[in-house]
Protein backbone atom coordinates (compact mmCIF):
# COMPACT_ATOMS: atom_id res chain seq x y z
CA UNK A 1 0.00 0.00 0.00
CA UNK A 2 1.25 3.07 -0.94
CA UNK A 3 1.28 6.60 1.38
CA UNK A 4 -0.56 8.18 -0.78
CA UNK A 5 -3.54 5.02 -1.02
CA UNK A 6 -3.20 5.06 2.87
CA UNK A 7 -3.33 8.96 3.51
CA UNK A 8 -6.64 8.88 1.15
CA UNK A 9 -8.07 6.13 2.72
CA UNK A 10 -7.48 8.11 6.40
CA UNK A 11 -9.39 10.84 5.44
CA UNK A 12 -12.02 8.26 3.88
CA UNK A 13 -12.62 6.78 7.24
CA UNK A 14 -12.57 9.90 9.32
CA UNK A 15 -15.15 11.54 6.94
CA UNK A 16 -17.34 8.22 7.79
CA UNK A 17 -16.12 8.03 11.43
CA UNK A 18 -19.28 7.61 14.01
CA UNK A 19 -19.82 11.19 15.41
CA UNK A 20 -22.49 9.30 18.41
CA UNK A 21 -18.73 7.32 19.67
CA UNK A 22 -16.93 10.36 19.50
CA UNK A 23 -19.58 12.02 21.50
CA UNK A 24 -19.56 9.32 24.11
CA UNK A 25 -16.00 8.79 24.76
CA UNK A 26 -16.11 12.32 25.80
CA UNK A 27 -17.74 11.54 28.22
CA UNK A 28 -15.71 8.41 29.64
CA UNK A 29 -13.77 9.31 32.72
CA UNK A 30 -10.40 8.08 33.01
CA UNK A 31 -7.94 6.48 30.17
CA UNK A 32 -10.11 5.73 26.85
CA UNK A 33 -8.51 2.76 25.58
CA UNK A 34 -8.70 1.61 21.42
CA UNK A 35 -7.69 -1.97 21.49
CA UNK A 36 -7.86 -3.83 18.04
CA UNK A 37 -10.55 -6.37 18.00
CA UNK A 38 -7.91 -9.80 18.11
CA UNK A 39 -6.87 -8.87 21.51
CA UNK A 40 -10.18 -8.81 23.02
CA UNK A 41 -9.80 -12.12 24.95
CA UNK A 42 -6.10 -11.07 25.58
CA UNK A 43 -6.75 -7.53 26.55
CA UNK A 44 -9.83 -8.36 28.90
CA UNK A 45 -6.94 -10.76 31.11
CA UNK A 46 -4.53 -7.71 30.80
CA UNK A 47 -6.95 -5.33 31.96
CA UNK A 48 -7.97 -7.60 34.95
CA UNK A 49 -3.99 -7.59 35.63
CA UNK A 50 -3.71 -3.88 35.60
CA UNK A 51 -6.56 -2.84 37.87
CA UNK A 52 -5.37 -4.87 40.35
CA UNK A 53 -2.68 -3.23 40.25
CA UNK A 54 -4.39 0.19 40.29
CA UNK A 55 -7.91 2.02 41.03
CA UNK A 56 -7.39 3.78 37.74
CA UNK A 57 -10.77 3.97 35.57
CA UNK A 58 -10.83 3.02 32.24
CA UNK A 59 -12.99 2.51 29.11
CA UNK A 60 -12.23 -0.02 26.37
CA UNK A 61 -13.44 0.20 22.46
CA UNK A 62 -13.18 -3.07 20.61
CA UNK A 63 -12.63 -2.59 16.81
CA UNK A 64 -10.35 -2.12 13.82
CA UNK A 65 -7.40 -0.18 13.42
CA UNK A 66 -7.98 1.15 10.69
CA UNK A 67 -11.53 2.70 11.76
CA UNK A 68 -9.60 4.18 15.06
CA UNK A 69 -7.03 5.84 13.41
CA UNK A 70 -9.50 7.46 11.37
CA UNK A 71 -11.48 8.23 14.20
CA UNK A 72 -8.49 9.62 15.85
CA UNK A 73 -7.86 11.83 12.72
CA UNK A 74 -11.10 12.92 13.65
CA UNK A 75 -11.07 14.24 16.69
CA UNK A 76 -11.78 11.16 18.71
CA UNK A 77 -10.91 11.32 22.44
CA UNK A 78 -8.86 7.96 22.77
CA UNK A 79 -5.66 8.44 25.14
CA UNK A 80 -3.94 5.08 24.23
CA UNK A 81 -4.10 2.99 20.78
CA UNK A 82 -3.48 -0.59 20.71
CA UNK A 83 -3.26 -1.75 17.18
CA UNK A 84 -3.00 -5.13 15.53
CA UNK A 85 -0.37 -3.57 13.01
CA UNK A 86 2.57 -0.66 12.39
CA UNK A 87 0.88 1.10 9.51
CA UNK A 88 -1.77 2.93 11.57
CA UNK A 89 0.05 3.64 14.61
CA UNK A 90 2.72 5.00 12.65
CA UNK A 91 0.42 7.26 10.26
CA UNK A 92 -0.97 8.34 13.29
CA UNK A 93 2.75 9.83 14.46
CA UNK A 94 3.81 11.08 11.40
CA UNK A 95 0.75 13.46 11.36
CA UNK A 96 1.73 14.90 15.11
CA UNK A 97 -1.12 12.81 16.90
CA UNK A 98 1.13 10.83 19.14
CA UNK A 99 3.76 11.36 21.71
CA UNK A 100 6.24 9.36 19.93
CA UNK A 101 6.41 6.16 17.16
CA UNK A 102 5.10 3.67 20.27
CA UNK A 103 6.43 0.21 20.44
CA UNK A 104 5.78 -3.18 19.38
CA UNK A 105 4.23 -4.81 21.65
CA UNK A 106 3.25 -8.14 20.27
CA UNK A 107 3.68 -10.35 16.83
CA UNK A 108 0.23 -12.20 15.93
CA UNK A 109 -0.48 -14.82 14.04
CA UNK A 110 -2.98 -16.11 11.41
CA UNK A 111 -5.52 -19.38 12.06
CA UNK A 112 -8.00 -20.63 9.80
CA UNK A 113 -10.98 -21.72 11.73
CA UNK A 114 -14.27 -23.98 10.55
CA UNK A 115 -17.27 -24.70 12.36
CA UNK A 116 -17.16 -27.90 13.98
CA UNK A 117 -20.83 -28.67 12.25
CA UNK A 118 -19.42 -28.12 8.81
CA UNK A 119 -17.73 -31.16 8.90
CA UNK A 120 -14.73 -29.00 6.82
CA UNK A 121 -11.46 -30.97 7.99
CA UNK A 122 -8.18 -28.51 8.57
CA UNK A 123 -5.09 -29.71 7.82
CA UNK A 124 -1.89 -28.09 7.34
CA UNK A 125 -1.25 -28.71 3.78
CA UNK A 126 -2.54 -27.16 0.75
CA UNK A 127 -4.21 -29.99 -0.82
CA UNK A 128 -6.84 -30.21 2.42
CA UNK A 129 -7.20 -26.41 2.51
CA UNK A 130 -8.11 -26.34 -0.88
CA UNK A 131 -10.63 -29.17 -0.12
CA UNK A 132 -11.88 -27.30 2.95
CA UNK A 133 -12.44 -24.03 0.63
CA UNK A 134 -14.24 -26.10 -2.04
CA UNK A 135 -16.32 -27.66 0.39
CA UNK A 136 -17.41 -24.20 2.31
CA UNK A 137 -20.42 -22.47 1.26
CA UNK A 138 -18.59 -18.33 2.13
CA UNK A 139 -15.14 -17.90 3.30
CA UNK A 140 -14.94 -14.91 5.87
CA UNK A 141 -11.82 -12.68 6.10
CA UNK A 142 -11.53 -8.80 7.66
CA UNK A 143 -11.76 -6.11 5.29
CA UNK A 144 -8.16 -6.13 4.44
CA UNK A 145 -8.26 -2.22 3.94
CA UNK A 146 -8.94 -1.49 7.77
CA UNK A 147 -7.86 -5.20 9.63
CA UNK A 148 -4.35 -6.17 9.44
CA UNK A 149 -5.24 -9.41 9.64
CA UNK A 150 -7.59 -9.43 6.94
CA UNK A 151 -4.73 -7.87 4.75
CA UNK A 152 -2.57 -11.23 6.07
CA UNK A 153 -5.59 -13.56 5.12
CA UNK A 154 -5.30 -11.73 1.62
CA UNK A 155 -1.72 -12.38 1.65
CA UNK A 156 -1.67 -15.85 2.64
CA UNK A 157 -4.46 -16.90 -0.15
CA UNK A 158 -2.14 -15.27 -2.99
CA UNK A 159 1.48 -16.88 -1.64
CA UNK A 160 -0.78 -20.31 -1.57
CA UNK A 161 -2.37 -19.94 -4.70
CA UNK A 162 -5.80 -20.35 -3.14
CA UNK A 163 -6.58 -16.39 -4.62
CA UNK A 164 -8.53 -18.04 -7.73
CA UNK A 165 -10.56 -20.68 -5.69
CA UNK A 166 -11.61 -18.71 -2.63
CA UNK A 167 -12.86 -14.88 -4.55
CA UNK A 168 -15.77 -15.52 -5.55
CA UNK A 169 -17.03 -17.12 -1.96
CA UNK A 170 -15.34 -14.56 0.56
CA UNK A 171 -17.47 -12.39 2.81
CA UNK A 172 -15.86 -9.70 4.98
CA UNK A 173 -15.90 -8.52 8.34
CA UNK A 174 -15.49 -5.08 9.99
CA UNK A 175 -12.58 -6.07 11.89
CA UNK A 176 -11.42 -9.65 12.96
CA UNK A 177 -13.80 -10.05 15.54
CA UNK A 178 -16.99 -9.73 13.59
CA UNK A 179 -14.61 -11.96 10.92
CA UNK A 180 -14.86 -14.68 13.60
CA UNK A 181 -18.61 -13.87 14.88
CA UNK A 182 -19.39 -15.07 11.50
CA UNK A 183 -18.56 -18.64 11.38
CA UNK A 184 -19.25 -18.82 15.07
CA UNK A 185 -23.03 -18.54 14.21
CA UNK A 186 -22.70 -20.48 11.01
CA UNK A 187 -23.59 -17.80 8.73
CA UNK A 188 -20.39 -19.57 6.69
CA UNK A 189 -18.63 -22.32 7.41
CA UNK A 190 -14.95 -21.47 7.39
CA UNK A 191 -12.91 -17.94 8.16
CA UNK A 192 -9.31 -16.79 8.80
CA UNK A 193 -8.74 -15.17 12.00
CA UNK A 194 -6.11 -13.90 14.66
CA UNK A 195 -4.53 -17.44 16.73
CA UNK A 196 -5.59 -15.30 19.69
CA UNK A 197 -9.55 -15.52 19.10
CA UNK A 198 -9.10 -19.08 17.28
CA UNK A 199 -7.92 -20.36 20.76
CA UNK A 200 -10.36 -18.29 23.15
CA UNK A 201 -12.61 -20.95 24.86
CA UNK A 202 -15.89 -19.45 23.44
CA UNK A 203 -14.38 -20.03 19.94
CA UNK A 204 -12.51 -22.84 20.30
CA UNK A 205 -15.92 -24.73 21.68
CA UNK A 206 -17.98 -24.11 18.37
CA UNK A 207 -14.68 -24.18 15.77
CA UNK A 208 -11.45 -26.41 14.74
CA UNK A 209 -8.78 -24.08 14.09
CA UNK A 210 -5.27 -24.52 12.21
CA UNK A 211 -2.65 -21.73 12.96
CA UNK A 212 -1.01 -21.01 9.39
CA UNK A 213 2.85 -20.77 7.97
CA UNK A 214 3.87 -17.86 9.00
CA UNK A 215 6.51 -17.98 5.88
CA UNK A 216 3.35 -17.05 3.51
CA UNK A 217 2.05 -13.24 5.21
CA UNK A 218 3.88 -10.33 6.25
CA UNK A 219 4.84 -10.69 10.11
CA UNK A 220 2.03 -9.21 12.14
CA UNK A 221 3.93 -6.58 14.09
CA UNK A 222 1.08 -5.28 16.59
CA UNK A 223 2.50 -1.55 17.87
CA UNK A 224 0.71 0.64 20.70
CA UNK A 225 0.78 4.84 21.24
CA UNK A 226 0.09 6.70 23.27
CA UNK A 227 -1.73 10.29 22.17
CA UNK A 228 -0.94 13.60 22.72
CA UNK A 229 -2.78 14.99 26.16
CA UNK A 230 -3.09 11.55 27.79
CA UNK A 231 -3.67 10.95 31.14
CA UNK A 232 -1.52 9.32 33.18
CA UNK A 233 -4.03 6.51 34.04
CA UNK A 234 -2.90 5.78 30.16
CA UNK A 235 0.78 6.12 30.49
CA UNK A 236 0.58 3.50 33.13
CA UNK A 237 -0.88 0.86 31.31
CA UNK A 238 1.04 1.81 28.02
CA UNK A 239 3.86 1.08 30.55
CA UNK A 240 2.33 -2.32 32.21
CA UNK A 241 1.97 -3.56 28.40
CA UNK A 242 5.48 -3.54 28.28
CA UNK A 243 6.55 -5.66 31.60
CA UNK A 244 6.24 -9.09 32.65
CA UNK A 245 2.82 -9.58 33.48
CA UNK A 246 1.36 -8.83 30.33
CA UNK A 247 3.51 -10.75 28.36
CA UNK A 248 3.13 -13.98 30.08
CA UNK A 249 -0.61 -13.05 29.39
CA UNK A 250 0.35 -12.68 25.51
CA UNK A 251 2.15 -15.46 25.04
CA UNK A 252 -0.19 -17.72 26.57
CA UNK A 253 -3.02 -16.42 23.77
CA UNK A 254 -0.16 -17.12 21.14
CA UNK A 255 1.53 -14.13 20.57
CA UNK A 256 5.19 -13.84 20.67
CA UNK A 257 6.45 -10.89 22.43
CA UNK A 258 9.56 -8.96 21.71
Amino acid sequence: MTKIHCNMRLRLLAILAPLLLVTNLALAQGATVAVAANMKDAFSEIAIAFKATTKSEMRVVYGSSGNFAAQILNGAPFNLLIAADEQFPLELYKKGRTVDDGVVYAIGKLALIAKTSSDIVLVENKVEITKAITKANKVVIAKPELAPYGKAALQYLKAEGLWDLVKDKLVYGDNIGVATTFVLTGAVDIGFTALSLAQSPAVAKETNFLPLNTKLYEPIRQRMVLIKGAPQEATDLYRFMQGPQAKLILRKYGYTTP
